[in-house]
């Protein structure tokens, strides 16, 4: 077997190289080799195969058709440009997220022509291919209506992974992820970064800022349910999947406040007293249009898992972030 990881240097990336080298195999079959690519060079890990970190821009001409060069059998896409970034940077945000992507699958489609080819590849999407008007609860068969540039971005990647798989040039698989919380390390430019920083930096005695209302709703996974999301998704018979080739994942429906009173449960008034309330309209407009609740019993029919409480994703974080140092309650 043969994986490459496009966007490995970046946290889920990471994680899902540590998962996949736990597993020692996919599918059955052993993982005999590792292609790993992304902006930067990702960092080589401690491998009895083979090997490869590549720093390149999907965007680039030729850049595509390199990494599909050596074929793998299955191809996981996370790279993109976040959503803040996206928002900002309009021209950025579309050669990388859907100029990169279509480059992508062209060069999958180009090699089958030269001698029969067909990868799994592993798309990761987003819930930001949801706006307004919404249901309160969310189906699989809404219709994709964004309201920023990345979540159109993600929902035209939605429509080609679609039209690529239909036409058997690769066996592709979408999958919505929440948002993931609580991201590790420091902060990026997604909108929803907060999300992650009002509980990672209190749970190491550091404050930080909340830029929205404690009454936002949003849809939540942790990093560990999005590794699992992939490699289930790297091993499942997309048989079922029909023409519904992207799946909005499982994951908990929860307030700000949900969060916070989370937070106090576990680490007590000292950590909550850390998060200051500085509103930015620019931010709550862009999170206003989001989705709040998803019903994902397609994807747990599937088998995809993800956490039931803020406080066990909240124990998630620090049973894989701190060492299972729980911070002490005052």
């Amino acid at each position: 077997m043969h994986i490459l990881i496009i966007g490995a240097a970046g946290m889920v990336g990471r994680k899902l190289v540590n998962a996949l080298l736990r597993a020692g195999t996919v599918a059955g079959r052993p993982i005999r080799r590792l292609t790993l690519a992304d902006i930067v060079a990702p960092e080589k890990p401690d491998f009895d195969g083979e090997v490869e970190a590549i720093a390149t821009d999907l965007a680039h001409d030729g850049a595509a058709a390199a990494l599909v060069g050596s074929r793998p059998d299955i191809i996981f896409h996370l790279a993109a440009i976040v959503s803040g970034e996206a928002e900002a940077d309009f021209e950025k945000g579309y050669r990388v997220n859907l100029g990169g992507t279509h480059s992508l699958f062209e060069a999958i489609r180009r090699a089958g022509l030269e001698s029969p080819y067909r990868p799994r590849v592993v798309f990761t999407s987003s819930i930001a291919v949801f706006g307004e008007p919404l249901p309160a609860v969310i189906g699989d068969t809404q219709c994709l209506t964004p309201l920023t540039s990345y979540g159109t971005q993600k929902a035209i990647d939605e429509l080609l992974l679609a039209d690529y798989s239909r036409k058997g040039f690769f066996d592709g698989i979408g999958i919505r992820l929440p948002t993931i919380s609580i991201r590790p390390g420091k902060p990026n430019k997604a909108a929803s970064g907060f999300f992650s920083s009002i509980l990672r930096e209190p749970l190491v005695g550091k404050p930080a800022i909340l830029p929205v209302s404690e009454t936002v709703r949003h849809w939540f996974a942790s990093p560990r349910a999005a590794v699992g999301f992939l490699l289930h998704a790297a091993e499942l018979d997309t048989g079922s999947l029909g023409q519904l080739r992207t799946i909005t994942m499982p994951g908990l429906c929860a307030t700000v406040g949900d969060q916070i009173e989370a937070l106090r449960r576990v680490a007590g008034d000292a950590a909550t007293k850390l998060i200051r309330r500085e509103p930015d309209e620019t931010i709550a407009g862009i999170i206003a249009g989001w989705p709040k609740g998803f019903d994902a019993s397609r994807a747990e029919a599937l088998g995809f898992r993800a956490e039931t409480s803020f406080e066990e994703i909240i124990r998630v974080h620090i049973e894989d972030e701190l060492e299972n140092r729980a911070p002490e309650r005052a």
